[in-house]
């Protein structure tokens, strides 16, 4: 192989390895406030949950995550309200496990689900 196909040819593969990187970064968090509710599903993982103030200066959380594949990892759902995270894991394809967290001091939390 010649010097410059080989420098085309690691050039290339270094823009389609960067850009596979770019897409498999998460997009920017946000916090969900009062009355959100959400459904996602990624691959391997689904879940629901719903975000109330059941007081003045307070957020619950309650939902289910589900683990949907038997790849070994587990379905996982991270809520941070404050500066306090609350988490839940689902292992073995099928398997859906329930949560309510209650936070004091705010009145919105960050949920993600994921997968580990």
């Amino acid at each position: 192989m010649s010097a410059v196909r080989k420098t085309l040819s690691s050039t290339l593969s270094a823009v389609v390895l960067a850009g596979g990187l770019a897409l498999g970064v998460a997009g920017p968090a946000h916090a969900d406030g009062c009355g959100v509710t959400r459904a996602p599903k990624i691959s391997g993982a689904t879940a629901s949950w719903r975000v109330a103030c059941p007081t003045g200066n307070s957020v619950r959380v309650t939902g289910w995550v589900e683990d949907t594949r038997m790849d070994g990892d587990c379905a996982i759902v991270r809520v941070v309200a404050g500066s306090t995270q609350k988490t839940k894991k689902a292992c073995g394809s099928g398997v859906r496990e329930p949560f309510s967290f209650d936070f004091r001091g705010t009145r919105s939390a960050q949920v993600r689900l994921a997968t580990v």
